[in-house]
């Protein structure tokens, strides 16, 4: 009998079970599909010899975290390494105008100095404050909020400050990102660098809090850049399943967990799969599962569930995602061969052209021109092509989930609002002719090109609702320590011995492994 079953096998997950395997505890995961990793998922997607990361991709969070300082040295043990870009992110607009963000402060202070005076000073100034208060805020982005431990740090922070310094600083943080560049920044260029990177915390430009989301952001790829990991995900993921069976772990595939069961006292007591097969677990359940999913699907037999299907069903999901992959016969050819040398560049018109896109993809429309975000795997790892050849990697964070319609008037979309292949292979047209704008002779260069929409993203991933990655829209009433409900803490669930982790929950998305440390690191 494992002492955990997990039921889910994404960063969060493998996290926990990898903290739990090294303090001898007997873990099983259960994961639904016939690959683990949730999010992390690698296959050659369009031609063989290209290795493709279907969904993500970049590791800056995992690098920062605490479950990297606690595991990074097992992994590496057992096969993973990172390929670390000089040039982390950069900004292209339709003018054909770029700017880059180095993890040089001191270059990224020069660049912006020249495009406005008294904009590198400003840059300056926030990541300084920024590196100042980082343990404070830190903390409260990762750490577990409904504790002993963080009240005392909050009611230090408070003497330390005082009251009000405590509530100013609370009161900046929750300025969105158009409020923050917008007054201390003349650049419309550097409005465009830092705008789209607040969509990848699952926000747009002006979602509260957004502004300080994208300060961190700024600071981590300073930091720790745009990391990816050699070979693809695929190997991060056996690092995991190496750690996790070399200390008794166990991990199955193709075992879907159908039903958390819970004893009369309300204690988990395990789960039964959907093959009828029942697990037995003595210390508890873990689920990486979004709300929907845990309390309208695993606790359906649990009579405590109904009240807690209610508060379920106003956790609200965000904008789904599409990806799209192309294979090449060789690297892009950028008007500015430095453009080659970023590893996630954005295309986007800037701060106003992602906050339309961002308005119209909630409204339920195909953007008229989203926000491309596109990765240059080969151009740090030449393992994942052939020899001079090239992958792109392109995600789209603006889809509507439902489409009631395109705002350019071009695309037909079907009455029922779903998702058809016509449907994503015309906005895929609509992403390429801006790619051709950009990359010389690009159709004359692609082997292949392969999309998921929204809808093919919840097709491989139950947890990604309507296509949203990050387990449900991360706006500030359901966020912190309201995420991932209203009537929940931390980890926990109203049944004993049965904890969610995941995305949903707190700390919320990315690939930083948060919300299974904190919950492994807790458990004995």
């Amino acid at each position: 009998m494992a002492d955990y079953v997990i039921a889910g096998s994404g960063i969060n997950a493998l996290v926990a079970a990898s903290l739990l395997a090294l303090k001898g505890r007997k873990v099983l995961v259960l994961e639904r599909n016939a690959v683990i990793g949730g999010c992390m998922r690698t296959e050659e997607a369009t031609v063989p010899g290209f290795t493709h990361d279907v969904m993500a991709t970049t590791f800056v969070l995992f690098l920062l975290s605490p479950a990297y300082a606690a595991l990074g040295k097992e992994l590496e043990a057992r096969g993973l390494s990172f390929a670390h870009p000089e040039i982390p992110t950069g900004v292209l607009r339709p003018d054909g105008s770029h700017l880059v963000l180095s993890r040089d402060r001191a270059k990224n202070i020069a660049a912006f100095d020249a495009l406005a005076e008294g904009d590198g000073a400003q840059y300056a100034a926030d990541m300084e404050k920024l590196g100042v208060n980082a343990p404070f805020l830190f903390a409260l982005l990762g750490g577990r909020l409904w504790s002993w431990d963080m009240a005392k740090l909050v009611a230090k922070e408070a003497w330390k400050r005082g009251p009000l310094a405590l509530s100013a600083f609370f009161g900046e943080a929750l300025v969105s990102a158009r409020h923050w560049l917008q007054p201390y920044y003349r650049s419309t260029a550097f409005h465009a660098l830092m705008a789209p990177w607040v969509l990848h915390c699952g926000l747009g430009p002006e979602s509260t809090y957004s502004g300080q989301m994208a300060k961190v952001i700024a600071f981590a790829l300073e930091a720790a850049g745009a990391p990816i990991v050699k070979g693809g995900a695929q190997n991060i993921i056996a690092a995991f399943e190496r750690l996790i069976r070399d200390h008794g772990g166990e991990i199955r595939t193709n075992a879907d967990v159908a039903e958390v069961t819970v004893d009369d006292a309300g204690r988990a007591t395990g789960v039964v799969l959907g093959s009828g097969e029942r697990i037995a677990a003595a210390e508890g359940v873990i689920c990486s599962v979004t709300p929907n999913q845990l309390y309208g699907r695993l606790l359906k037999n649990w009579p405590g569930a109904e009240a807690m299907r209610g508060e379920a069903r106003g956790f609200v999901y965000g904008k789904g995602n599409m990806q799209i992959h192309y294979a090449l016969k060789s690297a892009p050819q950028w008007k500015d061969p430095e453009l080659g040398k970023v590893a996630l560049l954005h295309l986007t018109p800037g701060l106003d052209g992602v906050s339309k896109a961002v308005n119209e993809a909630e409204r339920g429309m195909l953007p008229v021109e989203p926000t491309i975000c596109l990765g240059q795997p080969t151009s740090f790892d030449a393992s994942r092509a052939p020899e001079g050849k090239a992958i792109l990697w392109l995600q789209l964070p603006e889809a509507p989930r439902h489409i009631k319609g395109d705002a350019a008037g071009e695309i037909a979309v079907p009455a029922d609002g779903r998702w058809t292949e016509a449907v994503r292979e015309a906005y895929a047209d609509r992403i390429e002719a801006i790619l051709c704008r950009h990359i010389r002779d690009f159709k004359s260069l692609v082997l292949a090109r392969r999309c998921y929409s929204p809808a093919d993203l919840e097709a491989m991933n139950v947890n990604l609702v309507g296509g949203d990655p990050y387990g449900g829209a991360c706006t500030i009433d359901q966020f912190f320590l309201w995420r991932p409900l209203r009537g929940t803490k931390n980890h926990e669930t109203p049944v004993k011995r049965l904890w969610q982790i995941g995305a949903s929950t707190h700390p919320g998305p990315g690939l930083g492994g948060g919300s299974g440390f904190l919950l492994a690191s807790g458990l004995t």
